[in-house]
């Protein structure tokens, strides 16, 4: 079979193409088209910022208000969210059987204290004839159990007295404290007893507001280390926190407390700020976020872009002497900003790693450094050693 000149010029530079792309792929593999990369050196460096995490905020005291008798609900003095002292009447529960229960004890009462000082009497009176023998000790006997048994009489009416009024005084329904009314569910007209299991409402502390939040064992772990593990909290600074609009709320708190146990379930514990509330600003109920500020003088910071992931573990690229990479396992804390990582682990202090286009790498591949940022290298390396 013979070749035309037509077909012997596209088959000719076919064969120079493959030829071309054999020798640059034999260049690139031996080092002599090795792509450029950025890469940075890994540098202590002081950092501050903030650990944030997700809060409840709770009155210093949420007290549930409950009726101690039964009735209707006959006067309703407050609103929800009304400012209430001590000892202010919120509720007032239908008077007219415990006044009426009242007058009942209160003449009992009389009843009983006037048979009470009859047989007293009497009981004199048969002392002196007994001691004449006009009577026998028998007769003295039984008066002074009717004695005794009217003052027993006269000591339960007047227990049932005390109880009458307290069930009196139990018809207005007062504040424990000063604070904060919350939500009422009843009105007047109600029927409510101390049975009842939703509360007449609440009435929360807001002079100061508890916030809750958890921190997992390594975060607290973290704490301790930054602030030393000896009454770690009595160290800790003022936190902030963050509001649900995303404001800051003014005052700063203090974290008074953290639980004593790891909840196996989560691997949390729960700690406590308090936060004080001059303008009842903050409300029992609400949510927020803590501000933990913390701070490292010795931090080594990469760029989050500089890290790949497998199995949730990170990886970077170290630049080898001989300008081949590594990859290598690193730790990072908790800390994220979106940007950068705090590596505590894996790395060093003079560490070069590749900061871009790391997922076209391959362990022990050889790269460059880009073109502008080796020479900026090379002369901070030779100002180092005129040093």
């Amino acid at each position: 079979m013979k070749l035309t000149k037509n077909l012997i010029q596209p088959i000719a530079a076919a064969m120079l193409c493959v030829f071309l792309f054999s020798c640059g792929g034999k260049n690139a593999q031996t080092g002599g088209m090795a792509r450029e990369y950025a890469v940075m050196t890994v540098k202590p460096d002081s950092m501050e910022w903030y650990s944030n995490y997700p809060a409840a905020i709770k009155g210093k005291r949420d007290i549930e208000i409950r009726p101690n008798v039964s009735g209707f609900i006959t006067e309703l003095r407050v609103d929800e969210g009304s400012v209430v002292r001590r000892g202010q009447v919120l509720f007032v529960i239908d008077t007219v059987p415990y006044k009426a229960a009242l007058k009942v004890a209160e003449t009992n009462v009389e009843v009983a204290r006037a048979n009470a000082e009859t047989a007293r009497l009497t009981a004199e009176n048969k002392r002196e004839l007994q001691r004449r023998d006009i009577i026998s000790e028998y007769d003295l006997q039984m008066a002074e159990n009717s004695y005794a048994s009217a003052k027993a009489q006269l000591a339960q009416a007047e227990a049932q007295l005390v109880n009458a009024r307290n069930n009196d005084s139990y018809t207005r329904v007062t504040s424990p404290l000063d604070g904060v009314v919350g939500e009422i569910p009843f009105r007047v007209g109600s029927l409510v007893s101390p049975s009842s299991a939703t509360p007449l409402t609440t009435v929360s502390d807001n002079s100061e507001m508890y916030v809750y939040f958890s921190m997992t064992e390594r975060q607290i772990l973290e704490l301790a280390a930054q602030y030393g593990a000896d009454n770690f909290l009595s160290k800790l600074p003022a936190v902030s926190l963050k509001l649900s609009d995303g404001s800051i709320y003014p005052l700063k708190g203090e974290i008074e407390t953290v639980s004593g146990i790891i909840d196996t379930q989560t691997g949390s514990s729960n700690m406590r700020a308090t936060f004080a509330n001059p303008h009842k600003l903050l409300r029992s109920g609400g949510s927020g976020v803590i501000m933990i500020p913390m701070k490292s003088d010795h931090a080594l910071l990469i760029p989050q872009k500089a890290t790949y992931e497998i199995q949730d573990k990170k990886f970077v690229y170290v630049l080898n002497d001989d300008s081949t990479v590594k990859s290598t396992e690193i730790t990072i804390s908790s800390i994220d900003n979106g940007k950068d990582y705090m590596v505590l682990s894996g790395l060093k202090a003079g560490d070069r790693i590749v900061v871009e286009g790391v997922n076209t790498l391959k362990d022990g591949m050889t790269i460059q450094v880009a073109g502008a940022q080796a020479q900026g290298q090379e002369q901070a390396q030779a100002q180092a050693q005129n040093k």
